[in-house]
């Protein structure tokens, strides 16, 4: 894999999907934390909330998978963008890292593509 500078990371619980951008070429990774199961479902007159436990490695690993990435954008629904945010300001790798992070539901992989080059203004890739 070629190294780049700028990274987008679309992040939830469960999942996060790195592009690495550059001018012409795009990589991508996929991280998935390591969860029991996929959903959590609450049942009434049942003891504790209802709430699986996050992969305490989950955030480790996306901070090494961006160990090289300069700049970085994390977007992404609810709260986990903002919690990598914090992790990666504070990670082993945040040495001259800037991070910025995008509130963003669920873009497909293109849309998420776009939003980066438009942050990093990197314009469209050549044909």
């Amino acid at each position: 894999m070629t190294v780049h500078n700028h990274a987008i990371v679309w992040v939830d619980h469960r999942i996060a999907k790195i592009f690495y951008l550059g001018l012409d070429v795009v990589d991508q990774r996929t991280i998935r934390a390591d969860l029991p199961i996929e959903h959590l479902h609450h049942k009434a007159n049942t003891i504790g909330s209802g709430k699986s436990h996050d992969d305490p490695n989950f955030f480790q690993w996306i901070d090494d998978a961006l160990q090289y990435s300069k700049e970085v954008l994390i977007v992404g629904p609810g709260n986990e963008k903002n919690l990598l945010l914090k992790f990666l300001g504070q990670g082993q790798h945040s040495q001259g890292r800037v991070v910025h992070a995008e509130a963003c539901d669920h873009p497909t992989d293109r849309e998420t593509i776009a939003l980066g080059r438009r942050h990093f203004h990197l314009g469209e890739p050549a044909r």
